[in-house]
């Protein structure tokens, strides 16, 4: 399985954004994809998915109301949109993926950096 993310970039505080994961290698149909950051001097910590069969979503609470996981189901790619940014969001973003699990990803991605300025 390998992914691939990227739309990272600099925005204004209050701007948007949108991420994009190209996976390959996979029956996408079985996984459970997720966005995950790490900003700076901090741990990685979880920010949305998407089961890619149904489509559920989940988020967790700094991303709630703001972000959105989506995925199109003919290339496949997931998306990250992430609108009303905040100077805190400023992270590299991944991308991951796994077969039984919403938060335990067994494959990642490289990052891509997303910068928020005040």
């Amino acid at each position: 399985v390998q992914l691939q993310a990227s739309g990272g970039g600099l925005v204004q505080a209050g701007g948007s954004l949108r991420l994009s994961c190209a996976a390959s290698g996979g029956i996408f149909s079985n996984y459970r994809m997720g966005w995950f950051r790490q900003a700076p001097g901090k741990g990685r910590e979880f920010v949305g998915g998407i089961r890619w069969s149904g489509g559920r979503t989940v988020y967790a609470d700094p991303a709630k109301g703001r972000f959105t996981v989506s995925r199109d189901d003919a290339k496949p790619i997931v998306y990250l949109q992430m609108n009303s940014l905040k100077p805190e969001d400023t992270a590299v973003y991944y991308c991951a993926a796994s077969v039984d699990s919403d938060y335990e990803m067994e494959y990642w991605g490289k990052g891509t950096l997303v910068t928020v300025s005040s």
